[in-house]
């Protein structure tokens, strides 16, 4: 758990800030952008017995409504407050200097405990723990160990993240054998360790199908660690759309954008080749999410932070919370594959329970996905 600790956090000092990716479920709706956004003092209704819990969340800088990273932990703290009869509160970042204020403004509000969404917040977190040893803090993708000595910086803190390599090893293999060209691609929005995570369990799937299938399955748009092709943000742009088009241009049939909604620019990209792509989505299921996807989604790479945090913010509540680090992996779900939907009829049957049958290979430690998670 030390490595784990050690190099997640050094993913908090690879940036300033993250930009989360791809979509969220909209199972329950979160708040609007503009007049009706809900203030950080208005509270959820309370739909079970009233306890004296307070839990409190404070967003990156996409804001809760980015159909995202910041959207899913929304989601996980509203369903848990609801089921416990808790007050909420939550405060948006709108940049990173907004990051220890908005922790700050939760703690005088008295929240008992407060989910910071993002490794950018890792120092803010860190800084708000040791000054309040009793509040509870819930950091979301970070290990709290700025200092990098393989050990957190705050007892009263729990990092919470998801070694997504194992999700996106299973979208490479099924990328390649879906692959009628021979080619795939994928591209993110910047070399964070966060993004480049999927990129490189999805190479090391298509590496996969072709040790086991004697193909030679291109993947390009990534060439491992920072190396790859990247938009320099997570804006859906002009940028975003030449790079996907590059892709297309090499062969590239099957597409993974890592980075918000950067996806969006691969779909204008691949309208406009009149080439049949799949796009693979990442975070939550983009076939609900975004309906415009649905013609084109081959699957999409869960990321499940609403079901993590709301196990959290639930144990908070009831006094139950530990402050280990807990990672998402395919064994306890906190990772997964979303269904085919539409590509159900388009993808051999076979193929697909050769996936099913990977994903058992990899829990069961018959498949190693090396990531800077795995170890």
């Amino acid at each position: 758990m030390k490595r784990v600790t050690r190099v997640a956090a050094l993913a908090a000092a690879t940036a300033l800030t993250l930009a989360a990716c791809g979509a969220a479920p909209e199972e329950e709706e979160a708040p609007a952008a503009g007049g009706d956004e809900p203030s950080a003092e208005e509270t959820t209704e309370e739909t079970a017995e009233a306890i004296d819990f307070k839990a409190c969340i404070v967003s990156d800088a996409g804001g809760f409504d980015d159909k995202s990273f910041n959207q899913l932990s929304y989601e996980g703290v509203q369903k848990a407050v609801e089921e416990l009869g808790a007050e909420m509160a939550e405060v948006q970042s709108d940049s990173e200097t907004d990051y220890a204020p908005n922790i700050d403004s939760l703690v005088s509000e008295g929240c008992n405990t407060i989910v910071t969404v993002g490794f950018a917040l890792s120092a803010a977190t860190v800084e708000a723990a040791n000054a309040n040893p009793d509040i509870e803090f819930v950091l979301i993708d970070d290990a709290a160990d700025n200092d990098f000595d393989g050990t957190k910086d705050a007892e009263n803190v729990k990092p919470i993240l998801y070694d997504t390599a194992q999700a996106a090893f299973l979208a490479g293999y099924l990328a390649a054998g879906y692959s009628t060209s021979g080619v795939v691609g994928t591209f993110g929005g910047q070399p964070f360790p966060t993004v480049t995570i999927f990129m490189d369990g999805f190479a090391q799937g298509v590496e996969h199908y072709n040790a086991e299938n004697g193909t030679d399955v291109q993947v390009v748009g990534y060439q491992g660690g920072d190396q790859g092709s990247f938009t320099g943000g997570f804006e859906a742009n002009d940028t975003a759309k030449q790079v996907a088009a590059g892709l297309i241009d090499q062969g590239a049939d099957v597409l993974l954008p890592v980075g918000g909604p950067i996806y969006q620019s691969a779909m204008d990209a691949i309208a406009d080749s009149g080439s049949e792509v799949a796009l693979i989505g990442v975070d939550a299921d983009v076939f609900e999410t975004d309906p415009s996807t649905q013609e084109i989604i081959l699957t999409s790479i869960l990321k499940k932070m609403d079901v993590s945090v709301y196990e959290a913010v639930t144990a908070a509540g009831n006094g139950d919370l530990d402050f280990e680090a807990y990672v998402g992996t395919l064994e306890n779900e906190g990772v997964g594959l979303a269904p085919l939907h539409n590509f159900e009829d388009k993808v051999d049957p076979e193929l697909w329970a050769e996936v099913e049958a990977l994903r058992e290979a990899i829990i069961a430690g018959e498949v190693e996905v090396t990531s800077y998670l795995s170890e």
